[in-house]
């Protein structure tokens, strides 16, 4: 078994979200498998045509972040556990700068 599990799309090289590639690393001892499999699930339905690759990479030491590329665009230490909507924005952000992520995006009437 290997320490990193792999979700690919493959992609033409020409196209916009060639080379898009995200991370998750989660603590294994807290067993934060489940929270970055979910959180997997809904990058990889929001960003299906734009990301290339998306790994599950195990860690330890209470370790949560999510990186696009090399860039770490959430850590859970510095910023807490993250809501899908903001995770959503900071991936869109560096993979797909002009797509709306739809109702997420707007503001709540409270």
């Amino acid at each position: 078994m290997t320490d990193v599990q792999r979700i690919e799309i493959e992609l033409p090289e020409d196209s916009p979200g060639a080379a898009r590639r995200v991370e998750i690393e989660y603590c294994t001892q807290c067993r934060w498998l489940p929270r970055a499999a979910w959180l997997a699930q809904e990058l990889l339905t929001t960003f299906e045509a734009e990301l290339t690759e998306l790994a599950l990479k195990p860690g330890t030491g209470g370790v949560f972040k999510v990186r696009v590329g090399d860039e770490v665009v959430w850590d859970r230490r510095e910023q807490g556990f993250p809501e899908p909507t903001a995770v959503k924005q900071a991936v869109r952000d560096r993979v797909a700068p002009g797509k709306s992520l739809g109702h997420s995006e707007r503001p709540s009437a409270d």
